[in-house]
């Protein structure tokens, strides 16, 4: 790079940076076909926003360009913590966020390392997805920031993966098989331990306590290797309360399980077999094919209790007219003359089923995009399953119509209500004897 346009960039002199230009107006052109670094990763370098802001005016690709270290621009204001020149880059382009550099590092990553918690939330709101990003060594942020004893920007990546519903990236494995909870361990690094384990910030059940590493050794193993050190007891009492093991006492339980269940198929009959082949096991089947599977039934659920309301048992009269002496309209249900007691249970348990599944819906979309076009379009739904049931009933009395208008409001206050006092602890209350 030219010496002048070096010096330039050092000093934050855009008057020098516009005069060069004057005698050489493909200067920075020439920079550009050189490759390596270029005048901006100098003014990030040194931490010079005007001359930044400057020449990404006149030559936006400099931002996008790895200097001969494998980084850009980006990088180094995330390593460096230099906020204002981190928000003039995002605001260009927030995919510059994905750029991967030297052993596929992304900014975050250099942010991590270097404890820059302001620059970790700037750069996770404008790419959410980077928290998952993971450098040539399968390290993700957390596991630098626990390496480099950074605590506060792991805390940091850690609430934002509760809040981006990435809690699984807590388990991913470094080269070495090592998890993150495996790395502050093994460093003794008791606050991210406890941060981990204590349901602080996230649900203990999201961190695999018993993993392994490519040595074989659990969390639990490698606090052992080393000799005692401060804090070690704490970690290990943690450790086991969690329900961590050792690998050599993980793998006799394994057996013995193993022994225990084929023992017990052999005793059950073949259909008790394939039951419980094909039975919820909370080990084998994820939340989310669980989720899936519950939205397609909810869906079935809530199709066909609808259509049973259009389409309503017995049909519907074709004309007005009156049968047996009691006048009826077109359009009504039949049953509901003949048998309208049971038309009455008909019309409640369906609609139980209906509201209960819209419900289930509107409870299993949490987070989804485009969530308020759904929940318009669920209450739309509910308005005209109302007025189709109002309609179609003969004689429907005025508190079925109040109970049909306030049901959806009171199905997900009752399964919620219902489902608590069913798990809620029973308590014997102890005979207490009284001296008179």
């Amino acid at each position: 790079m030219d010496q002048r346009l070096f010096e330039a960039a050092r000093t934050g002199n855009t008057e020098h940076l516009h005069n060069l230009l004057k005698d050489y107006p493909l200067l920075l052109d020439t920079v550009a076909l050189a490759g390596g670094e270029n005048p901006l990763h100098n003014a990030c370098i040194v931490g010079h926003i005007d001359f930044a802001r400057e020449l990404i005016k006149l030559k936006r690709e400099f931002a996008e360009e790895l200097n001969q270290d494998g980084l850009t621009p980006l990088h180094i204001a995330s390593a460096n913590g230099n906020m204002e020149i981190v928000k003039l880059l995002l605001n260009l382009d927030h995919n510059l966020c994905q750029i991967t550099g030297r052993e596929q590092t992304v900014p975050l990553h250099y942010a991590a390392i270097k404890g820059r918690v302001r620059v970790i939330t700037e750069l996770i709101a404008a790419s959410p997805d980077c928290v998952t990003d993971f450098t040539a060594r399968n390290e993700t942020a957390l596991h630098l920031a626990v390496k480099k004893y950074q605590f506060e920007a792991f805390k940091v990546l850690l609430e934002h993966l509760k809040k981006l519903k990435k809690e699984d990236v807590l388990n991913k494995r470094d080269d070495q098989g090592n998890t993150i909870l495996h790395i502050a361990v093994s460093k003794r690094q008791y606050e991210v331990v406890k941060l981990l384990l204590r349901e602080q910030v996230i649900p203990r059940s999201a961190v695999e306590v018993n993993s392994s590493n490519e040595g074989g050794l659990t969390p639990l193993d490698v606090l052992g290797l080393f000799q005692s050190e401060a804090g070690e007891r704490e970690i290990e009492e943690m450790l086991k309360e969690a329900g961590a093991m050792r690998a050599r006492d993980l793998r006799s339980t394994s057996q013995e399980t193993v022994v225990h269940v084929n023992e017990q198929n052999r005793s059950r009959s073949p259909a008790k077999q394939l039951l419980d082949y094909f039975k919820y096991d909370t080990i084998k089947d994820s939340p989310s094919s669980v989720r899936n599977t519950l939205l397609v039934l909810a869906v079935l659920i809530a199709t066909a209790t609808y259509q049973a309301v259009l389409s309503p048992t017995g049909g519907a009269w074709q004309d007005d007219g009156n049968n047996n002496g009691t006048h009826h309209t077109a359009g009504e249900s039949i049953m509901g003359y003949h048998n309208p007691k049971s038309y009455r249970v008909f019309l409640i348990c369906n609609s139980v089923g209906f509201f209960t599944s819209l419900h289930m819906i509107n409870f299993l979309t949490v987070g989804f995009p485009m969530r308020l076009e759904l929940q318009v379009s669920m209450t739309s739904l509910v308005f005209t399953y109302n007025t189709c049931m109002i309609a179609i009933a003969p004689r429907l009395s005025t508190l079925f119509i109040v109970v049909s208008v306030v049901m959806p409001f009171v199905a997900p206050i009752v399964t919620v209500g219902v489902r608590n006092y069913l798990k809620a602890p029973k308590f014997e209350i102890p005979f207490i004897n009284r001296v008179v």
